[in-house]
């Protein structure tokens, strides 16, 4: 029997009031925040630092760099086998997506979703099937296969109906650096997004992420003090409006400044050859309480629940699936 895999998405808004449900992902940057005494705290100040850095970057016909918003929402994937009942659906993805706010001319103006990306199955690879797969060897390697469901999955949802009616765009999904890696400043330059960088060889997030149909292009906005990497389908400098690149680049940079805050808020700025350093002292921590070590704990807790509740009972069905199913194109 051929099974096929459905989608449904749900939406809530992320501001000060926002309080995690009990089917969030608490391994998510936005719902470590929004936890704890100082929650309401913690989320007005990394909003108010959003909205800051956008419109520093939005510095054009804006004399008081307060004339845009931005405004977050919370997008929750979940996913069904196609003839299994409802009470399996498996929560597959979770990921902030930006709407803008231009209080100049009343507008709100689509953003890009794939911020803070998230998910159970990659939470499964990384924390739970490659640290077994190398557990008491004398070598790091790679599985055979490693990451192939993950990249399918997320490639088949970003071809799906539902994601192609609710979304107009295809997602941009952006991230820190890699520590292992040395990355050097290039002489093209893009007016949003900065400088670009290139790596001096291929990670294994991008390999990855490359199984999910995603390329990589690595940039330094005007402003920051380490590039960002950026994962995108079709052509990232022409396919975005430079008004959605910077909700992107907002969003993901106050994000980063306060979780990795020794690459993202360190005192000097990335030069013509870059090493991150999460080692680095000469940097400073932002205002907003984070538990860092409890994100990496629960990461293998959440792994283990995909194991348990969608890899394993599923196996039989995942494996045939993937075997057969027609490669999805880029948008």
């Amino acid at each position: 029997m051929n099974h096929d895999f459905t989608f449904a998405i749900k939406r809530l808004r992320f501001d000060e009031n926002y309080k995690p449900s009990d089917s969030t992902r608490i391994t998510t940057n936005f719902a470590n925040l929004a936890r704890g005494e100082r929650r309401q705290e913690n989320l007005r100040n990394a909003l108010r630092m959003i909205d800051d850095r956008f419109n520093a970057l939005a510095h054009w016909d804006n004399p008081n760099g307060d004339r845009y918003s931005v405004e977050l929402e919370i997008v929750s994937v979940d996913l069904t086998v196609d003839g299994q009942s409802k009470r399996d659906t498996f929560p597959a993805i979770e990921v902030l997506k930006t709407n803008i706010v231009d209080r100049k001319t009343n507008k709100r103006i689509e953003g890009i979703l794939g911020n803070n990306f998230s998910s159970y199955v990659r939470d499964y690879d990384f924390s739970v099937w490659l640290l077994e797969h190398n557990k008491d060897q004398p070598t790091f390697s790679i599985p055979e296969n490693f990451g192939d469901l993950h990249g399918k999955l997320f490639k088949h949802f970003v071809n799906s109906k539902a994601y192609k009616e609710s979304f107009a765009k295809p997602p941009v999904i952006c991230l820190s650096v890699s520590d292992s890696k040395i990355y050097r400043r290039t002489d093209n330059e893009h007016p949003v997004l900065g400088v670009e960088y290139l790596p001096n060889e291929s990670s294994l997030t991008e390999r990855y992420f490359r199984k999910m149909g995603l390329q990589v292009r690595y940039f330094m906005p005007a402003g920051s003090v380490a590039p960002l990497a950026f994962y995108f389908f079709g052509d990232l400098l022409n396919d975005y409006s430079s008004l959605e690149l910077i909700s992107t680049i907002s969003t993901m940079e106050t994000f980063q400044r306060i979780y990795r805050p020794e690459i993202y808020n360190a005192h000097a700025a990335a030069g013509a050859s870059y090493q991150p350093d999460l080692k680095n002292q000469n940097h400073s921590v932002t205002d907003i309480v984070y538990d860092r070590e409890e994100r990496s704990r629960l990461a293998v807790e959440q792994g283990k629940f995909a194991e348990q509740c969608f890899i394993k009972p599923y196996r039989a069905i995942l494996e045939q699936w993937s075997a057969n199913v027609i490669p999805d194109h880029a948008l």
